[in-house]
């Protein structure tokens, strides 16, 4: 009999529902429509015919997710698996890889990303995580305000993500206002009116750019800023009366000290 990860939580119902019927209730909860031109949020594989025992919410896919899977069921993901074309099917290959072991398995995949930002994830962060009350959205950014030095919030904001270290861009000794995002979001460096923005996955030449500005920057991870993904998804999934089993998604990185601890 095939194991069930420890990392997998289970709220065990028994019921089968057609993957269109899912499909509907995800797009009113989080209309695929307000995804970004880039993106590539909906059906992945699948047809909507399909009969769904259960649902698996992960913020990606890897190996383990994809090997504990049962047949007949959905996966909903926040990254999707396919972002480009696809010009060759080569199963030693990813995402070809994955591919295959979902069709033999008969499993469909959705991905919700950049429509789910908008609508759940962004506002989860700032309010259940950092614990704002009023949080005021433009599109895609979250709007703080807040009366810290520097290093009272650069330490809030290690203890709410579970950050190893801060990597920083310090350009205000007080903070009045912050701006959020969670995943990547340093393409909208230039549109943040801010004296702190918060987003993952900041480069060098982000930073150059922050600092000739005089944008503040703290980096809070793609993966750390991401992860309530399916639990915040779960939560909603359960109204359906199916299987709802979460994937804890781990963090690809390791962060190695100068002594070898880890």
């Amino acid at each position: 009999m095939q194991q069930k990860p420890k990392d997998f939580y289970w709220d065990v119902k028994k019921s089968k529902m057609k993957l269109k019927e899912i499909y509907e209730y995800l797009d009113k909860l989080s209309p695929f429509e307000l995804q970004e031109s880039w993106d590539n949020s909906g059906l992945q594989i699948g047809s909507m015919e399909s009969e769904i025992d259960r649902i698996y919410v992960s913020l990606d896919i890897d190996r383990d997710l994809v090997e504990h899977m049962l047949p007949n069921s959905l996966l909903v993901t926040h990254h999707p698996l396919i972002f480009g074309s696809v010009k060759q099917i080569d199963f030693d290959t990813y995402p070809s890889m994955f591919i295959k072991d979902f069709i033999d398995k008969n499993i469909s995949l959705v991905s919700m990303h950049t429509n789910f930002d908008i609508t759940h994830l962004n506002s989860y962060v700032s309010k259940e995580i950092m614990g704002f009350d009023d949080v005021k959205k433009d599109g895609f950014i979250d709007y703080m305000k807040c009366r810290y030095s520097f290093d009272e919030i650069a330490q809030k904001i290690k203890n709410d993500f579970d950050l190893e270290v801060i990597k920083a861009v310090v350009c205000h000794e007080k903070i009045n206002s912050i701006a959020l995002c969670t995943g990547s979001g340093a393409s909208m460096i230039k549109d943040i009116k801010a004296d702190l923005y918060l987003t993952g996955d900041i480069k060098y030449h982000d930073a150059m750019l922050a600092k000739a500005l005089n944008l503040s920057m703290i980096d809070i991870g793609h993966f750390q800023s991401e992860k309530f993904f399916s639990e915040i998804l779960a939560k909603n999934l359960k109204n359906l009366g199916l299987e709802v089993i979460i994937s804890h998604s781990k963090d690809p990185f390791k962060y190695i000290h100068p002594k070898g601890e880890r």
